[in-house]
């Protein structure tokens, strides 16, 4: 398998060859794996991945997306600590109407995004991982990406233990020699605390969108 070595972007007035020419060189009986989690959520990327390749296969991983809102604003308050509170970012006027321009909110209306990317791409091309479950049961999950790729279930339990400090799991080579791979210091940060109003007003929002996104792929979440 090969991985390019950081995520990419498509340019957006580039040929479609010069999108191809960012993937590294792959050999007969590889896959090559990018990564880019802005992709799902612009507009542009499914044409310019489905001219490149129609026959991509595509991996989304999901997770709650008020959890992920209160995440992506932890991550965002460790650079800018003089950030609004997350309240006063996720809504207009106090507790007025969610705010669906900010970034954070916006990028878990799931079924929206998924919505611009089946104009091009059947759902039997993508697979899509539940966040909550590659923490409790990264096995089983990493194991159902292996299936979608053809690949042998090679990483199996034996590959994994929990980190009780990040709160994550962490992979290790299953004959031991090296040190186990844990996610970087940027992962498993405390997250602030929000009201609970908040979150509830939150998950009220997200629950129409997030039924939608069940109907769609045919798998429940659980976040409702």
């Amino acid at each position: 398998m090969v991985m390019t070595p950081k995520p990419r972007r498509l340019e957006p007035r580039s040929p479609r060859g010069r999108d191809r020419s960012l993937m590294p060189r792959t050999l007969d009986g590889q896959i090559t794996l990018e990564k880019t989690p802005s992709y799902f959520v612009t507009r542009e990327a499914p044409g310019r991945i489905h001219g490149m390749s129609p026959d991509t296969k595509l991996i989304v991983v999901v997770r709650n997306p008020v959890t992920r809102a209160i995440s992506d604003y932890a991550q965002t308050l460790s650079k800018t600590p003089g950030l609004p509170s997350f309240r006063a970012l996720a809504f207009r006027h106090g507790l007025g109407p969610v705010d669906t321009a900010w970034s954070a909110v916006r990028i878990g209306l799931y079924a929206q995004h998924l919505t611009n990317w089946l104009r091009l791409f059947p759902l039997s091309r993508f697979l899509f991982v539940s966040g909550e479950r590659l923490v409790s049961d990264p096995a089983g999950e990493v194991g159902r990406v292996q299936d979608f790729l053809g690949l042998k279930r090679v990483v199996t339990d034996k590959h994994f233990y929990f980190n009780a400090t990040k709160g994550f799991p962490c992979l290790k080579k299953a004959q031991g020699g090296s040190r186990p791979r844990c996610l970087g210091k940027s992962k498993g940060r405390p997250h602030p605390r929000v009201p609970e109003a908040v979150v509830r007003r939150l998950r009220d929002f997200y629950r129409p969108f997030n039924r939608r996104f069940y109907q769609m792929t045919g798998q429940d979440f659980g976040w409702d």
